[in-house]
């Protein structure tokens, strides 16, 4: 017993440096095993969202010198997706455009300066406002007749189409007389002024205020009017957490300092533009230029290619005696030349998807659309050239013995191919104009290039020239290879 109170005093002693051991361990395990579990991750973290924008609502979005998507929105969705651990695809539409590639599910979302209005609300989820906005009212700088809104009266006015501007005019027109014709684009409805086809304009004051500084031909006469607030949108009960990363990045970004800095590069103190004369502007422009042209090029090369496929098979179906056949040849022919070009466009690229939840990428629904059309007037033009051969050269072949399908290929189709080419080369020429109207669909061609130019420059007349000018080149090149080739194998 004595021998054992000893130790029990001794081992009394070291228990509370025992407790403290097992202490400090408990307190460094707990540590690696929480610094072991991940952290919690952001829901749209390693995530990649395609965003639509408009790129011509400069300083909001537009494209640079190099052909870059820029302005105040373009750097917010970046700095906010470069914080919240996601990625942006940025798909450059147009603002009509944009919005309905939403509503079709094109596009995850939209930012491209959109007030933010109970209409909108019964369609979108909005995220918090992140910039607050209001109505000028603009004239041709050497205007001095217009100085308010009372000398409006009798007078036509430009706004953008579905803009806080048009909103504003709208909201005054009855009280002051004026007439209001929406516009596209920023840079159209101040060609517009300026070309005397309207009086004045009505556009959110920043955007104003950066095409002054811009040199585009216009002068402020009215304070600011009170306007709604812009806000990122996206489909209505649909990606909730990619709007929550939107709301808690911009949050981040006001803390930090960081969206100040975005606002003061582009509305503090915009670099004031040199006008380069003519050919300045041709060189700059020529990277973006060439870029549409080959896009242009590739859409008519692969719509023709479909298109001649369609035109040979239903215009022997229109020529055929089963009636079925041309009853199907004739239905396609009908719907496809009895419909605008451009209502097609918008019904494979917006009205399809949203029907059967199947996205289509621009160069399909472009190629698709021009191919359909052209295939149509290649089926009457297959017809035509078949029907225009003399009967009966089709009956004397077959008295000699030889089967229909014999008598067509070796008898028929060689006169019909000379009389089918010309027409052939007409609606390859037609095509490739034709491409031009996929721009509203966002397809960046030759004709979208130039619209993204003189966005951002103000340069409307010039850049167009420049377009026109490429357009004309090429089709008569293409034109002339063409002629030549008939002649060689059309002899």
């Amino acid at each position: 017993m004595r021998r054992l109170f000893p130790v029990l005093v001794r081992r009394a002693r070291a228990l509370p440096w025992l407790v403290a051991v097992l202490a400090v361990l408990a307190l460094f395990g707990g540590a690696a095993t929480a610094s072991a579990e991940p952290a919690a991750q952001s829901p749209v973290a390693g995530k990649t969202y395609v965003i639509g924008t408009d790129t011509t609502f400069a300083p909001f979005e537009f494209q640079d010198g190099s052909g870059n998507q820029t302005g105040i929105d373009m750097d917010l969705i970046r700095a906010i997706a470069q914080k919240q651990g996601f990625t942006v695809e940025i798909k450059s539409l147009g603002f009509d455009a944009a919005l309905q590639a939403l509503q079709s599910n094109q596009v995850s979302g939209v930012i491209a300066g959109m007030s933010i209005t109970d209409e909108r609300r019964n369609i979108f989820d909005f995220s918090d406002p992140y910039f607050d906005s209001g109505v000028q009212m603009a004239v041709a700088k050497g205007n001095t007749d217009v100085t308010g809104y009372e000398q409006l009266r009798g007078k036509t006015v430009a706004v953008k189409r579905g803009s806080e501007g048009e909103t504003f005019a709208d909201s005054i027109k009855g009280k002051y007389g004026f007439t209001v014709k929406p516009l596209d684009q920023s840079a159209t409805m101040y060609a517009d002024v300026k070309a005397g086809n309207s009086v004045a304009v009505f556009d959110d004051y920043p955007v104003l205020a950066y095409g002054i500084s811009q040199n585009n031909g216009l002068k402020t006469v009215t304070d600011k009017e009170q306007g709604s607030s812009y806000g990122f949108a996206v489909n209505k009960g649909q990606n909730p957490e990619l709007l929550a990363a939107f709301n808690t990045g911009l949050a981040e970004l006001k803390s930090s300092g960081e969206y100040q800095q975005i606002l003061d590069k582009y509305l503090k103190d915009p670099t004031a533009a040199t006008q380069s004369g003519f050919f300045g502007l041709l060189t700059d422009s020529f990277p973006a230029l060439m870029k549409g042209l080959g896009l242009t090029l590739l859409a008519t090369l692969l719509s023709l290619l479909v298109a001649l496929v369609l035109g040979i098979v239903f215009g022997f179906f229109k020529v055929s005696e089963n009636v079925v056949l041309r009853g199907i040849a004739t239905t396609y022919v009908s719907i496809f030349r009895g419909t605008p070009l451009l209502v097609q466009a918008f019904f494979f690229y917006f009205g399809l998807p949203q029907m059967t939840g199947v996205p289509m990428d621009v160069l399909t629904a472009g190629v698709l659309t021009l191919s359909l059309n052209a295939g149509a007037y290649m089926t009457e033009i297959v017809r035509g050239g078949i029907q225009s051969v003399d009967p009966g050269q089709l009956e004397a072949s077959r008295s000699l013995g030889l089967s229909y399908v014999t008598s067509m290929r070796r008898v028929v189709v060689p006169q019909a191919v000379k009389i089918m080419t010309p027409s052939f080369i007409n609606q390859f020429v037609i095509t490739l104009k034709d491409t031009s109207l996929l721009a509203v669909i966002g397809f960046a061609e030759l004709t979208y290039q130039g619209q993204q130019i003189y966005a951002s420059n103000f340069r409307t007349g010039e850049t167009l020239l420049i377009v026109a000018a490429l357009y004309f080149i090429v089709i008569t090149l293409l034109t002339q290879l063409s002629n030549v080739l008939d002649r060689k194998f059309n002899k």
